[in-house]
């Protein structure tokens, strides 16, 4: 997997160049100190991932994704710090395919930060390059849309990798406020869902929030906060900090079970984009209730890896393109 690592800091390109470089399986091609002299090597090479740092003199990681972004498709993981979160958000919402937050202490780099680092950039690889999903394309053009919408009291949605972009064209399409709650759970660490849901916020007819212990469940957009599970409780929100689950918190299968228990066959639950397989769970207990199902096809979805395992499981009525899902969820709220 060869990989371009794009950071105004020596230091900081040493370093994940190092970290790279010690995985028989990834190869730091080239380096680049700033947005411009990544914008010309993606031009005159092939790579199969950026990690691009986003405050860097001459041109930042923002100005050259969007310049990248008019010709090239190249999965880019974005270097973050917490303290400009709003502009990790933006970098997702043009295009980034995921971020990783720096490490506090690049002296002494903790396991599971490494972990994360590796996970993301492997599954990115693995995602892009899997052609296995024959069992899931057979799904595609399935279309089952019998359901009668006005009988839906909650709609949940599940996403992860590529996930930002997608929900925040779905917000912004949606064209009249929703009757009824929509909850989200997109894979986000702490401190960057309440930018995240102020950024849908500002797109949304409806109001947007991160979810908070307690909250009562109104016809509003609700974001699970990081580092948190979000389960629906006697028409409230509940939060906690229990395991891990498909190694992630939130979740979207603790959301989609409890949810299911709760709103029974007047459930909707939507997939999106994402790496992994979390969600599947959660699905299959919704078509359980006879709820309604629908998944993000594999043409419009950054990372199919959700998408597929929730088809290949069985569980899903319908599968639609992004556009297809924006219209579709308008019919469930309207």
């Amino acid at each position: 997997m060869n990989i371009l690592v794009v950071d105004d800091s020596a230091f900081m390109r040493k370093v994940i160049t190092d970290i790279v470089e010690k995985q028989s399986d990834l190869h730091v091609m080239n380096t680049a100190r700033n947005g411009k002299q990544a914008v010309e090597l993606i031009s005159q090479n092939n790579y199969d991932l950026v990690l691009m740092d986003i405050e860097m003199p001459t041109m930042n990681g923002l100005e050259a994704l969007k310049v990248i972004r008019r010709t090239n498709n190249v999965p880019v993981i974005i270097l973050s710090a917490l303290s400009k979160k709003e502009n990790t958000i933006e970098a997702l919402a043009t295009g980034a395919t995921d971020f990783v937050e720096k490490p506090n202490n690049l002296m002494n780099l903790e396991n599971e930060w490494l972990e994360e680092f590796l996970t993301k950039i492997r599954g990115i690889d693995n995602e892009t390059k899997d052609d296995s999903s024959d069992k899931a394309r057979l799904f595609v053009n399935v279309q089952k849309n019998d359901k009668d919408f006005n009988t839906l009291r909650a709609v949940v949605i599940g996403a992860s990798t590529g996930g930002p972009k997608t929900l925040l064209r779905i917000i912004r399409s949606l064209n009249t406020p929703t009757r009824i709650p929509i909850l989200i759970v997109q894979h986000m660490p702490k401190g960057f869902t309440t930018s995240f849901a102020e950024r849908l916020n500002q797109e949304s007819k409806s109001e947007v929030v991160e979810a908070k212990e307690g909250m009562k469940i109104e016809p509003k957009i609700y974001v699970a906060p990081g580092d948190f599970h979000m389960v629906v409780k006697n028409g409230k929100i509940s939060l906690n900090q229990g395991p891990k689950q498909n190694g992630t918190r939130p979740a979207v299968d603790n959301l989609f079970i409890s949810a299911a228990d709760v709103y029974k066959n007047r459930l909707a639950g939507i997939i999106l984009t994402g790496m992994g397989k979390d969600g599947t769970i959660g699905m299959s207990r919704i078509k359980d209730f006879g709820g309604y199902t629908v998944s993000q096809d594999e043409q419009s979805s950054v990372i199919f890896g959700m998408p597929r395992s929730a088809i290949e499981a069985g569980v899903v009525d319908e599968v639609l393109s992004l556009d297809e899902v924006c219209q579709r969820l308008q019919q469930m709220i309207g």
